[in-house]
This record gives C-alpha cells, sequence and structure tokens, in this order.
C-alpha cells in the first residue's frame, strides 16, 4: 500500500475545522452542509480546532479526556475562564486579574443615592441601547406552583439600575418562596400593578417603535438581555422581537455539549468567575450577569465575513444553492470558507450599534 498517498486522500477529506475524517468527499459536504461551522464558533487556539460550544472546548482543553498536547500548553499559558491562551505567565497573570470579576455593589448603592428603587423609565433618541432584565418569581395558585412576577430589574450596560420595583401580580400570591426571592407580604403593599409595570417596560424597550417594526438593522430599539426570558415574558405579559433579544439559556456558545441550557448560576461561576444566588436571589446581580456574559461574547474578536449580514442564518448557507458536484471539486479548507453559523453570533451586534 502507498501511504503517503493514503495520508494525503485522508487529508484531503478531513474537516478543516473539528478535523472529523470522511470515506468519501460526499460525505463530507455532507458533514459541512450540516455542522455549520464558521469563524464564530469556539476555537482551540493552539491547534485551532472548531467546537460547537466553550462547554466543548473546554472539555478538549481540561475534560476528562483532553487532547494531550493542547492541555499540556493550556495548563501553562491558558486562562481557564475565557480559555484564551497568552504568549507568557505574566500576560496570562495580568489578563486574569481582569476576566475573573465580581459581584457588583452599584445595585445598593445606587438605591441608597435614589433612596429607594427607581421605577420611571423614559423613550430616548439613543440608538441601539442594551438593557438586561430579571425578575423574581412567587408562586400562585392552591398549592403555590403558578410562578408569578413579584419583582423585576431593569439595568442598562453600565450596570446601573433603570428600573427597580415590586410587582404585584394578577392573582393571589400563596407561596411568597422567601428562601431564594426574599420577598414578604410587606413588600407587595405598595408594589406596582403588573400591568403598569408591563407597560412601562414595553415602552422603553421599543423606545418609540412600533413592535412589529422592529428589525435588526439601524434603529431606535433596545437589545435586550436576560436569562430564560420566554419565562421573563410569560410572566409579565410581555412580547418583543426576536431579533433584538439576546437570551444566555438559548445561546449556543453557552450551552452544553448536548445543545441543552446552562442554568445562570453555572454560567456566573464558569464564565464570569464568581458565584450569584447563594441566598436571597437579588434580580439586579441576575440582571448584572447576564450583561456581563452578553459583553463577554460580544467583544469576541471574530474575522468579519464578507457575506451579507442576515439574521435567519438558513439565508446565510449557500450549501442548499449549488449542485453537489461543485462541492466535491473543492478543498475542506474552501468549504469551511464557504460554510456559515447556523445561530446569530453577539459579536455582531458590535457592527450594527
Amino acid at each position: 500500500m502507498d501511504y503517503h498517498r493514503y495520508e494525503t486522500s485522508q487529508t484531503l477529506r478531513k474537516c478543516a475545522a473539528c478535523y472529523k475524517k470522511f470515506n468519501t468527499m460526499e460525505s463530507l459536504v455532507e458533514h459541512m452542509r450540516t455542522s455549520y461551522h464558521s469563524v464564530h464558533e469556539p476555537m482551540c487556539w493552539i491547534c485551532e480546532k472548531h467546537c460547537p460550544s466553550f462547554a466543548s472546548l473546554r472539555q478538549h482543553l481540561i475534560g476528562p479526556l483532553p487532547k494531550a498536547n493542547c492541555e499540556k500548553i493550556f495548563k501553562e499559558l491558558g486562562c481557564n475562564i475565557c480559555l484564551t491562551l497568552f504568549a507568557s505567565r505574566n500576560a496570562l497573570r495580568a489578563h486574569k486579574e481582569l476576566c475573573q470579576l465580581s459581584r457588583s455593589n452599584n445595585g445598593f448603592l445606587y438605591r441608597v443615592a435614589r433612596l429607594g428603587f427607581p421605577n420611571d423609565l423614559r423613550i430616548d433618541n439613543i440608538q441601539r441601547k442594551v438593557v438586561a432584565i430579571s425578575c423574581k418569581i412567587v408562586g400562585g395558585g392552591i398549592d403555590g406552583s403558578i410562578d408569578l412576577c413579584a419583582r423585576v430589574c431593569l439595568i442598562d450596560e453600565h450596570e446601573r439600575i433603570l428600573f427597580d420595583s415590586y410587582v404585584a401580580p394578577n392573582r393571589p400570591i400563596t407561596n411568597y418562596r422567601y428562601e431564594t426571592s426574599g420577598i414578604s407580604p410587606e413588600h407587595m403593599r405598595n408594589a406596582m400593578p403588573i400591568n403598569q409595570v408591563a407597560g412601562k417596560i414595553q415602552y422603553y424597550i421599543c423606545n418609540g417603535e412600533l413592535l412589529w417594526q422592529i428589525h435588526s438593522g439601524s434603529g431606535r430599539a433596545r437589545i435586550l438581555v436576560g436569562h430564560d426570558l420566554d419565562h421573563v415574558f410569560k410572566c409579565l405579559g410581555l412580547q418583543y422581537s426576536s431579533v433584538m433579544i439576546r437570551d444566555t439559556a438559548n445561546y449556543p456558545p453557552l450551552m452544553d455539549t448536548n445543545k441543552n441550557s446552562n442554568s445562570l448560576k453555572y454560567l456566573t461561576k464558569t464564565y464570569l468567575g464568581y458565584e450569584i444566588q447563594t441566598r436571597v436571589q437579588d434580580p439586579y446581580d441576575d440582571c448584572v450577569a447576564t450583561m456581563r456574559l452578553y459583553m463577554k461574547m460580544k467583544s469576541q474578536a471574530h474575522r468579519m465575513e464578507e457575506w451579507p449580514l442576515v439574521i435567519d442564518p438558513k439565508t446565510c448557507n449557500i450549501f442548499g444553492s449549488w449542485r453537489q458536484s461543485e462541492f466535491e471539486k473543492m478543498t475542506p479548507a474552501q468549504l469551511l470558507e464557504i460554510s456559515r453559523s447556523d445561530y446569530y453570533c453577539w459579536c455582531l451586534d458590535s457592527y450594527i450599534n
């Protein structure tokens, strides 16, 4: 057997992103058609392997069965929070002082300065402002199992409180869940009706734009950041354009290796380096955590593709429009070059804000 020819043929049928090998070019093309590899995937700085999520990359570097060479180098020069590699230990040490964050006291200080909770929101002329939202939930119904919003917090990208109010739900509270919510009947005496709260927030995030006219390009509507926002919307009775939502529970790079959502507590500990929700849960802490996660994902220095910026990812990938024979003539690197992500990478917000 001509081993050099065999090795060359294997290389020609090896994915340029994840390094999987295939018996035929047809199989490789089919893999590229469904994998949606792109410059936006988390990538090992050592071997340049693409991974579907940071959880997969973490396993590649420091998991139970890591890639030996990558593990050896990463242990010396890699940040175990953002998984970035540095040129020297001094550079790594300086980076870690910035990468590992701590809980912010801005919420408490801001409330003291304002003598209470700020509960007024106004529209403005600023384009593409980013805000984060979080709710605290109590129980309703006979057994207290129905989730009801009893407090909501909204912050800006500088972690300043925009709105913080106790919320009076439309049905009686039967379980205050005090151990985690910190909410008691006394807090509900002057609580704002939920319809009024929802109206204020809806008005503010739309920022003068009609809900059905909000789009991803230039405009006044605000990007809304949060964790498990479907649940937040359901509890508050809110609606918002999906193109303006940045949900840390459903963002593919932040999901686990099986494409399941991670808790905000886990994400904060793993990717920000500090703990939240240890006792009574403050919605401000949750807002700050989601905003910091968003900012970290947004700040990734991905190469800008010469490709239309389209929110619907399926219109970005051309594997469904060309002939199979044309793809089979390409090299793995060329196939990777035309492949596009199946999700909207938050780094792209840097180009439209």
